[in-house]
């Protein structure tokens, strides 16, 4: 093997899936080209390539000669078509030059759409290929009027040639790249067909509606880009920085992890970081759709693009401009188009046996019933020319692209990410839920309701817990050290302290070794007297989680817990109820505490288990239906794994990015339900989009062998398809997942 590297470009023009389809197809073949992925809507080609048998040079060529613009990632391509603003997903390399101490800096947000501005329709190639064949046709209808009818056959010849000349070379390209059934070539052979056949004044009209309709496919394409595009332009381009104790304005590109920025009120914050200074609301719809503002005060995190609603804040940048919230996010919806749902497969492969199935039905239809049955040719020509024009799957391949597209844009908007087409397949497909108790059905935030000493006084069994516990990053050990600092009460000076995963935890105590954990754990070590036990079943059927402090002989005391369900729970379940899903919590937690949290939510549970037996539910459940898995991304990773679908919920942390399928960063459990909305509506859209393309399609391939249709109807068809198919897959982009119905 030679040496392979990983190679990014931007590609522009493409405004539908055969479009990305064709730079898919000239590249593939290329020698030492492998991994090919190209996405529509964030216009990127990335690949690996061995350089020793084919250079980047000859890869952009390829691609080129297809009429495409091309550029590595972070440089501008030249925009053939309608095309998204310039460095929208590849960061631009900040301006390093230091800004001059003394000069007044210009606060006012920059002006969006101005400098990235889209090129007006007129002024793109396919624009300026619709003014020009709507010209030719317009001139040869005049001659058609004022001239001999021989004269108007060849001005309509004329117009037809000079419009169809772009096409045919790039049918020509095409052809070359391996790629002889595209709409191009179809176009050409279907124009240059109506030529010889006398049939000219069709042809010039067919050509200037082919141009009209790239032209829509364009606008649409570019349509579905802006909630895309939205998200990149949620991060201000400039942040206000400290420098030696002066407010200074810098590119946001510039910032580093560790300075101070400080985020004046009305501002959006431009990184993510840690408030140091200030108490404010902080608006985080635009980054997680939370409506209500959140009061943030020192200590506590804020995410890039969000909004300063009250005070000025002072702000430690904790994360690096390429790796913040909504450049995570971005990079998410970028990679999550590559991710392909198997309906989108099946109907790639679909289309590669459709197109040659049309093209010879076509010829049966232009040579079977002149040479069997003595019909015209010219008659029987013409609707196999207009057959051809039918048989484009441009409608059908742009049908599963498009509606997944939208849906990642509508759920990113509303704090729901889903890694892509095949996530939103099997979220739609879902059956069975099973959710973790702590930090996803419940606040996370446990806090001690009950000491119960047996060996000691409360503030020993406090202090001998938090000696325990303190290093530990579980809410009950959170909890308990708590109440520890809040009492004053000095935790004991312990060594070896361990995590015992699904018991609790241990630690040495000068030379004697002492645990915090659960009752069973306890009573199987042989400290629980019946008091004990008689004490701990009250406690947990009071829905407390009962935690037991003691010694290798002896008991020290208990400390019960309640963790409050998330406000949202109860009505989760209920959605999901009516969805038709079941639900189950799956908990390490006692069978009594667990059962009163169930049975406050209205679901069912399985209780007391360790993180295996969590995997072997999820297993047993996966058996019976399709499964979705919803925990904190971290202690549930198996469980999350096992799962068809493995949701986290938090708010924009890189475990919730990043481990799982999907992510809630609102932290509301009532998403996980307007996940499953999404997802259902996005399949259902997708079979509107299949049943559009197919039927139109399939009415016209009748009409037209029956001579009930002809060429320019043809092309309608075709274009009329793809834009119906693009509009009705734009409709996802206002769906709210919050809304039942």
């Amino acid at each position: 093997m030679g040496n392979t590297t990983s190679c990014e470009w931007t590609v522009t023009g493409m405004d539908c899936g055969s479009c990305a389809g064709k730079v898919r197809g000239a590249v593939a073949h290329l020698p030492g080209v492998s991994a090919v992925e190209v996405t529509l809507m964030t216009e990127r080609l990335r690949l690996t390539l061995d350089e020793t048998q084919t250079s980047r040079a000859h890869v952009e060529a390829a691609v080129q000669k297809l009429g495409f613009g091309i550029a590595p990632k972070g440089q501008a391509a030249p925009r053939t078509g309608f095309v998204l603003p310039e460095g929208t997903f590849a960061p631009k390399t900040p301006d390093l030059s230091p800004a001059e101490p003394d000069t007044p800096q210009d606060m006012s947000p920059p002006a969006s759409g101005t400098a990235s501005a889209d090129p007006a329709w007129h002024h793109t190639g396919k624009g300026r290929l619709v003014i020009g064949t709507g010209l030719l046709l317009v001139l040869a209808w005049a001659v058609k009027l004022f001239a001999a009818p021989d004269f108007a056959q060849a001005a309509f010849g004329l117009a037809t040639l000079i419009g169809i000349a772009p096409v045919a070379r790039r049918a020509v390209n095409a052809a070359r790249a391996r790629m002889p059934f595209t709409i191009e070539m179809l176009m050409t052979i279907a124009a240059t067909g109506a030529l010889f056949i006398g049939a000219a004044e069709e042809a010039a009209l067919v050509v200037f509606l082919f141009a009209v309709g790239e032209v829509l496919e364009g606008v649409a394409a570019n349509k579905a880009r802006d909630g895309i595009r939205a998200l990149a332009q949620l991060v201000p381009k400039t942040a206000l920085l400290e420098i030696a104790g002066r407010w200074q304005e810098v590119p946001v590109g510039r910032l580093l992890i560790g300075q101070t920025v400080l985020v004046r009120p009305g501002d959006r914050v431009p990184a993510d970081g840690e408030v140091i200074e200030g108490v404010s609301g902080v608006d985080e719809s635009p980054v997680t759709g939370e409506s209500v503002p959140k009061v943030k005060e020192p200590g506590q995190p804020v995410f890039a693009g969000s909004i300063n609603t009250e005070a000025a804040l002072r702000i430690r940048v904790t994360k690096a401009a390429e790796d913040n919230t909504i450049a995570r996010i971005v990079r998410l919806v970028e990679e999550a188009e590559s991710a392909r749902a198997p309906t989108e497969r099946f109907i790639d492969r679909f289309s590669r046996i459709y197109m040659p199935a049309v093209v010879g039905t076509a010829l049966l239809v232009a040579i079977v019933p002149p040479l069997a049955f003595a019909a015209p040719w010219d008659v029987w020509v013409y609707r196999a020319l207009a057959l051809l024009l039918i048989g484009c799957p441009c409608a059908l391949v742009i049908s599963v692209p498009a509606s997944i597209a939208s849906a990642l844009s509508a759920g990113a908007r509303h704090g729901i990410l889903m890694k892509g087409g095949a996530v939103i397949e099997a979220v739609a497909r879902t059956t069975h839920i099973a959710f973790d108790k702590t930090g996803t059905l419940t606040l996370g935030l446990p806090q001690i309701t009950d000491i119960v000493p047996v060996g000691g006084t409360p503030a020993e069994v406090l202090a001998l817990a938090a000696g325990i516990e303190a290093g530990s990053s579980h809410p009950l050990a959170q909890a308990i050290l708590s109440r520890a600092a809040a009492e004053g009460v000095a935790p004991v000076a312990v060594t070896a302290a361990r995590a015992v995963p699904g018991k609790g935890a241990e630690a040495r105590v000068g030379d004697a070794v002492a645990w915090v954990g659960s009752p069973r754990f306890a009573a199987a070590s042989g400290v629980m007297d019946a008091a004990a036990r008689h004490k701990a079943t009250e406690l947990e059927e009071a829905g407390k989680t009962v935690v037991v402090v003691f010694w290798a002989d002896r008991l020290v005391g208990l400390v019960a817990l309640r963790d409050a369900p998330r406000p949202d729970a109860a009505e989760a379940m209920r959605q999901l109820k009516s969805l038709g899903i079941d639900a189950v919590m799956l908990t390490g937690d006692n069978q009594r505490t667990a059962a009163a949290v169930a049975q406050e939510l209205g679901m069912d549970h399985r209780a007391e288990l360790m993180p295996e037996d969590k995997v072997a539910a999820i297993r047993e459940m996966t058996a019976r239906g399709r499964v979705m898995m919803v925990g904190d991304g971290i202690n549930d990773a198996p469980a999350l794994a096992s799962a068809h679908v493995g949701v986290a919920m938090g708010s924009g942390t890189d475990v919730a990015l990043e481990t799982a399928d999907a992510a809630m960063l609102r932290n509301r459990v009532t998403d996980v339900a307007g996940t499953i909305r999404l997802a259902r509506s996005t399949m259902a859209n997708i079979r509107q989009n299949v049943a559009i393309a197919l039927g139109l399609k399939g009415v016209f391939l009748v009409t037209t062998v029956l001579g009930m249709t002809g060429l320019w109807l043809a092309i309608l068809a075709d274009t009329g398809a793809t834009v119906l198919v693009t509009l009705n897959a734009l409709r996802l982009l206002a769906f709210d997942p919050d809304k039942e119905g």
